[in-house]
């Protein structure tokens, strides 16, 4: 039974690659999935074929989706060959080249088949990639049985790119939100290394419900001066404490920080902060009563 028919003039190597990857996946479940190639003219024609005549609904469901990734790539490498540098720098023209590299390097890990990736793009890149997956599906699950990849590039680039742009659009967004941060987190680490330490070592034990207690090595509870310490007091009702306790750990400039029961925190970048500007004078200590802890330090008093 003939299942589908892919005609394409140049060699592509993605289309080889992605014409094994379908025998073996359908090979892996038991089924077998033939293929014959063609040439006229320097046009290939690559027709797919099953052994049996009545198949299943999930096996045509399957076929069709392994299909629309094989034109997917087929459209991301011509995408990538001819319009991502000219739509990233025509619309971020502010970013340097080198930026522009990265954005272009990071978008086609994301664009392509690699979850670790869109895991930092969050889940919009992922459901943008399935709406384009899910059009070129609709395409192919037509009466036609057969593509011209060339001809489908040409005339869906311009529908489908507005999402593939779209995911770039948040590439970037990530990128910059990253580099704010880290220039954020630069001055921080300036500003600590210019300060002299007002204080040798502070314990910040987190309880269950995510509330702070201060503690120096004496064991003396330093929590209120987070209050005293912050410039703004009457405003103080729309502070966060998180804030004002980075406030206070970067004025004070502990030698030595001490967390306790960091799974209970409930703003794990905060966390991530005070690890990136204070970095080895931070010291993360295992998950154990509040009391121990108290215990311990009041033990240093004698």
């Amino acid at each position: 039974m003939l299942l589908f028919t892919l005609i394409y003039d140049d060699d592509k190597q993605i289309i080889v690659e992605e014409i094994n990857n379908i025998r073996e996946k359908f090979k892996s479940k038991d089924m077998v999935v033939g293929v014959s190639e063609s040439i006229e003219n320097k046009t290939h024609f690559i027709k797919f074929y099953s052994e049996k005549d009545d198949l299943e609904k999930h096996f045509f469901e399957e076929f069709n989706k392994s299909i629309a990734m094989l034109l997917y790539k087929c459209l991301l490498d011509d995408f990538f060959d001819k319009y991502i540098d000219r739509f990233i720098t025509d619309s971020y023209f502010f970013l340097k080249n080198q930026e522009k590299t990265k954005i272009r390097d990071k978008s086609l890990i994301v664009l392509r088949d690699d979850e670790r990736a869109l895991e930092g793009c969050s889940i919009y890149c992922f459901n943008k990639k399935n709406d384009v997956l899910y059009k070129i599906r609709n395409i192919i699950a037509g009466d036609t049985k057969e593509i011209n990849i060339d001809g489908f590039i040409t005339f869906r680039m311009k529908e489908l790119s507005r999402d593939l742009e779209s995911i770039i659009d948040k590439v970037v967004e990530k990128y910059m939100v990253e580099k704010e941060y880290n220039e954020f987190i630069k001055l921080l680490k300036y500003f600590v290394d210019m300060e002299e330490s007002k204080i040798d070592e502070i314990n910040i034990m987190i309880d269950k419900e995510g509330k702070y207690t201060l503690k120096d090595k004496e064991g003396n509870d330093l929590t209120y001066s987070i209050y005293l310490d912050t410039e703004d007091v009457k405003y103080i009702e729309s502070i966060s404490i998180d804030d004002m306790l980075l406030s206070w750990l970067i004025t004070n400039v502990p030698e030595k920080i001490r967390i306790h029961n960091i799974d209970n925190c409930n703003n794990k970048e905060l966390i991530g902060t005070i690890k990136n500007v204070f970095e080895n004078k931070v010291e993360i200590c295992e998950n154990i009563e509040i009391e121990s802890v108290n215990k311990d330090l009041n033990k240093s008093k004698l």
